[in-house]
């Protein structure tokens, strides 16, 4: 046995790598240079920078250096503590810094990254712009050995997530001395790869594509017309009769998400379904979001659940055995698509996605593209309401949310209709571009600081209608994925991926 392979016995239980991980973990362990990855949801990524991170550390001790650190850049607060409480339980000494953190417990995070007691630290890219963390950073024994971007198409432009601290991610890489880096991600087109390079600095020779092939040839992807709720109903009790186990039923809005359920229950009983039905979303009250959770990891062939979801649920779930997928209303982007069926199958074993089409579902995603892509107007009345309640007297200490802004902002007669949401955008929007901060989650939702004031130049009209016609432009690729008739090779084509050869 090798050191690594002892390494990743040890440290993660595991007794081997598959061929694609062996592959970046030697050309980030072996000096060569940097890694681009490019793998379905479900194929290991988090292990090809863990791994080599730790691994790291192990040959600077062994050769009577200070260890150094691995730092990991990702996006979903979530989603990062979901990972460090996986690699503490393994023995892992990980930790994050992040805003759910008061100002004592990100101290303290600080102190001991400092010190060199830290294995692998987590943090949005945004905690870059904190002088506390970057000096922690600059004093760690040895500084940061490997740099982790996760989420990497969160970087471009192109991507369907742009992140405006991510696009610095190349500063901060040169300001941490330019560590070796691996930056990941499952959904990554040509021009979106293209923009992860650049902006790291880095050319395809000195960081080259490591990619899985986007066929998974036990996932059998499918697209068909849907007329109605009871026709959506009898497709998803059809999938979850014929596949027998756990799966999900992906929904856009959680008013139609629960009318829905409502049918898929009654209708279920009729047909003498097995399952169990349970909804999850982003407004569920936090113990039964975790009630909810609990069930559906623990749920087997025997013990089967229907889970009815928004896209608030999936995110960093590691379910082996969900044996279908169905996208009940469409989502937002093929990328989106992409990311939740890669979910299914994770075990090897046939699964089915089926995506359900009704064309009053584009009205949905297309408002979904309004609420995300706020208009300048909109960000400076609520800056500047933020800035009247919130700025003065109490220095910018009095936390807020959407509710407290929107009968100011969009008046009464849309404050609690569809066009409510806009403002939670609006927030999101600001806190990207640093005139707020997150103050953690609340009953309500999200909750927020005033930080300062923005300047006029930085809120970019263009900008924002150029991403409103690119994030259409994703809707249309939908469509098209779904008239395709054959959506497997369009989800092929779209991305334009040639796999590692192993």
């Amino acid at each position: 046995m090798n050191a690594v392979d002892h390494t990743l016995r040890e440290r993660f239980g595991l007794e081997s790598l598959r061929p694609l991980q062996v592959k970046i973990v030697s050309r980030l362990l072996d000096g060569a240079g940097d890694a681009l990855v490019v793998m379905p949801t479900g194929g290991g990524k988090s292990l090809c920078y863990q791994l080599p991170a730790i691994e790291l550390q192990r040959r600077a001790a062994e050769a009577g250096g200070p260890p150094g650190v691995g730092l990991v850049f990702s996006p979903l607060i979530a989603l990062m503590e979901d990972q460090v409480a996986a690699l503490k339980h393994r023995g892992v000494r990980a930790e994050y810094v992040n805003s759910t953190l008061n100002k004592r417990q990100r101290e303290k995070r600080y102190a001991a990254l400092a010190r060199g007691e830290i294995e692998l630290i987590y943090a949005t890219p945004e905690r870059m712009e904190k002088p506390p963390f970057r000096e922690a950073l600059a004093a760690v024994p040895g500084g940061v050995g490997l740099l982790a971007v996760d989420e990497a198409h969160c970087i471009s432009r192109w991507g369907h997530d742009l992140r405006p601290a991510y696009t610095r991610v190349g500063e901060f890489r040169r300001e941490l001395g330019s560590p070796r880096t691996v930056a990941l991600t499952a959904t990554a087109t040509r021009e979106v790869r293209a923009d992860i390079r650049a902006v790291l600095g880095l050319d395809d020779a000195q960081m080259p594509l490591f990619a899985s092939a986007i066929d998974r040839p036990n996932l059998q992807l499918r697209a068909r017309d849907a007329w109605d709720d009871d026709e959506v109903a009898d497709r998803v009790i059809a999938c979850a009769a014929r596949m027998g186990g756990t799966g999900i039923a992906y929904f856009a809005l959680i008013k139609d998400l629960e009318r829905t359920t409502d049918v898929l229950r009654r209708r279920a009983a009729r047909a003498g379904l097995v399952h169990e039905i349970e909804i999850y979303h982003g407004r569920l009250d936090p113990r039964e979001k975790k009630r909810v959770y609990r069930r559906f990891i623990e749920s087997s062939p025997d013990d089967p659940l229907l889970l009815c979801a928004t896209n608030a649920f999936g995110m960093g779930v590691d379910k082996p055995d969900i044996r279908f997928i169905c996208h009940a209303q469409v989502p937002g982007s093929v990328e989106a698509y992409f990311q939740e069926v890669g979910r299914a199958g994770r075990d090897g074993e046939p699964s089915v996605c089926e995506l359900l089409y009704r064309q009053e579902d584009l009205a949905i995603q297309q408002q979904f593209i309004d609420w995300q892509n706020p208009s300048p107007d909109l960000l400076v009345q609520c800056m500047s309401v933020i800035e009247a309640r919130y700025a003065g007297d109490g220095a910018g200490h009095g936390t807020f949310d959407a509710d407290d802004l929107r009968l100011d902002v969009i008046g009464k007669g849309h404050a609690h209709g569809r066009g409510g949401g806009v403002v939670e955008y609006a927030l999101i929007t600001l806190e990207k571009l640093g005139a707020i901060e997150s103050a953690g989650p609340a009953e309500r939702g999200s909750t927020y600081r005033y930080v300062r004031t923005l300047d006029d130049e930085e809120i970019d009209a263009d900008e924002i209608a150029d991403k409103r016609r690119r994030d259409l432009g994703r809707l249309l690729e939908v469509t098209r994925l779904v008239k395709s008739g054959d959506v497997a090779g369009f989800v092929r084509d779209y991305f334009d991926l040639e796999p590692t050869p192993l």
